[in-house]
């Protein structure tokens, strides 16, 4: 059993520094607690003023940015093999030491500073303090929240820590970039400054912006062109129809599938009333009209991302269920009105799993929720040797933390240059506010490796370049789209 010392404050130490104990001691390492006295307190108005907009946001449950009762000591009579030191103060010693960097700084008060300031923070784990063995560039989701996303942040530096921790007893550290490469140096601004001039006025605007509009309203384009493709060209280009939807429901994540010689559109369906979306499906005819939409898949549960294949003779669906903790796939009983629940592929929160056929083995990519923090930001790749299973974990899980690269966005795509590409999300703005291109260049049970995405440019005839899915079957080629939607507004 590994033994690791992990150092904390002795007094407020914060609630994500308890998780990530409890962390390591399920995943079976021997964890030692010792206390840095000498450890920088919160400031008062950082601790005040979070737990302020916790509870104007309703958040009560367990808050990994707040402080909690102290984590008592623990020694042990045997030498550790590792150190985690969660305070930034640890003077260095024979035995490797993790330490992590807040955009650039020690202390992890700065990431309240950073999300009140309204920035993406880099967070990066530090071996000896000499190189960097792991990054991440944690999802915010509700960017109007300086408590929530100091939450989302701190979600994923439990995520990193246990994946750094695991990657040093399996041998598998490798600097990822020379020491003072590629962060921020500069001095935050202090807490309570930023949130005055930055946090405070984004959620005034967050406010008003939610009693007018709706808090999202997507919208689906479509085009039939054997000329143009998004993926080829990285342009979204001209010739795009917007799918048709009433003002109460939207329609998102769209997979087009060609069957006996007719394109369908299938499209998470979400009624504003509800909160909860189904999967419907839009044929076309001839001469490449949309036909009624109907309901094909309604769960007690979330559905979207509804990916639509043909295998061994058989149509299946493979929605995402995040909700619902499974991965659910679905057989066609009767295509394309009707679907049964066939097998369950994989537990837990798994977002927007796109199936890959390569070198023998099929493939899914997904983003894989660590049980706090952002759906979109840590990217788990996972194999089996046929479609039911079963499906096993890449060892390099989490193969990314990274608000840019994680979450896919669509179907793989084989261009006629043979490049494997899979389109991404790129959540620099917050959710939907992009989609880039990422090539495949290696995959195989010991290494996964994506290119960075190209972004996709969206001049074009597309009113909505906010995107964040992108598929084809044929000529038909589909994309979405955010857009403001007035809650009065009654227009189709």
């Amino acid at each position: 059993m590994p033994a690791i010392d992990v150092i904390v404050p002795p007094i407020a130490p914060r609630g994500w520094q308890k998780l990530l104990i409890e962390r390591l001691q399920a995943e079976g390492h021997d964890v030692a607690v010792q206390h840095q006295t000498e450890a920088a307190h919160w400031p008062v108005t950082t601790t005040s003023i979070l737990a302020l907009e916790r509870r104007l946001f309703r958040r009560r449950a367990f808050s990994l940015a707040a402080p909690i009762a102290p984590i008592q000591q623990a020694l042990r009579a045997r030498r550790p093999q590792l150190r985690l030191d969660l305070t930034g103060s640890v003077a260095p010693t024979e035995t490797p030491t993790i330490s992590f960097k807040f955009n650039g700084h020690d202390l992890d008060s700065s990431v309240a500073a950073a999300a009140a300031a309204g920035t993406m923070p880099i967070i990066e784990a530090r071996l000896d303090r000499t190189s960097i063995i792991g990054r991440a560039r944690p999802m915010i989701d509700k960017r109007e929240s300086s408590a929530l996303a100091a939450e989302d942040v701190f979600a994923r530096v439990v995520t990193l820590a246990v994946s750094v921790v695991q990657n040093f007893f399996d041998d598998r550290i490798s600097a990822q970039a020379q020491l003072g490469e590629g962060f921020d140096r500069s001095e935050a601004s202090p807490f309570l400054r930023s949130y005055m001039t930055h946090a405070l006025p984004r959620l005034a605007r967050e406010a008003i912006r939610r009693l007018t509009y709706r808090h999202a309203h997507w919208h689906v384009g479509y085009r039939f062109d054997v000329t143009t493709d998004v993926a080829e060209d990285s342009k979204l280009g001209t010739g795009w129809s917007i799918l048709p939807s009433p003002a109460d429901h939207f329609y998102a994540d769209p997979f087009a599938f060609q069957w006996q010689g007719q394109d369908f559109l299938f499209v998470e369906d979400y009624p504003h009333a509800t909160g909860k979306a189904v999967i419907s499906v839009i044929p076309f005819n001839s001469l490449g009209t949309p036909q009624q939409t109907q309901i094909v898949l309604e769960e007690p549960h979330h559905l979207s991302y509804p990916q639509v294949f043909e295998r061994d003779g058989v149509i299946w669906m493979l929605p995402e269920a995040s909700a619902s903790g499974r991965l659910t796939l679905y057989r066609a009983a009767e295509f394309p009105y009707r679907w049964t629940p066939d097998t369950i592929l994989l537990e837990g929160e798994i977002s927007d799993a796109t199936l890959l056929d390569h070198n023998g083995l099929l493939w899914l990519f997904a983003t894989l929720r660590d049980g706090y923090g952002s759906t979109s930001d840590t990217l788990a790749v996972f194999h089996a040797p046929q479609l039911k299973g079963p499906w096993k974990p890449h060892p390099r899980n989490p193969i990314v933390i990274d608000h840019r690269t994680a979450r896919p966005g669509g179907a793989f795509v084989r261009t006629r240059s043979g490049r494997l590409i899979l389109p991404l999300q790129d959540g620099s703005l917050g959710y939907g506010s992009g989609l880039g291109l990422a090539e495949l260049t290696h995959l195989d049970q010991e290494k996964v490796r994506l290119s960075l995405p190209q972004p996709i440019m969206t001049e074009g005839d597309w009113p909505y370049p906010q995107i964040h899915t992108l598929n084809r079957s044929g000529r038909l080629e589909v994309i979405d789209g955010i857009g403001a939607m007035r809650k009065s507004s009654g227009s189709k």
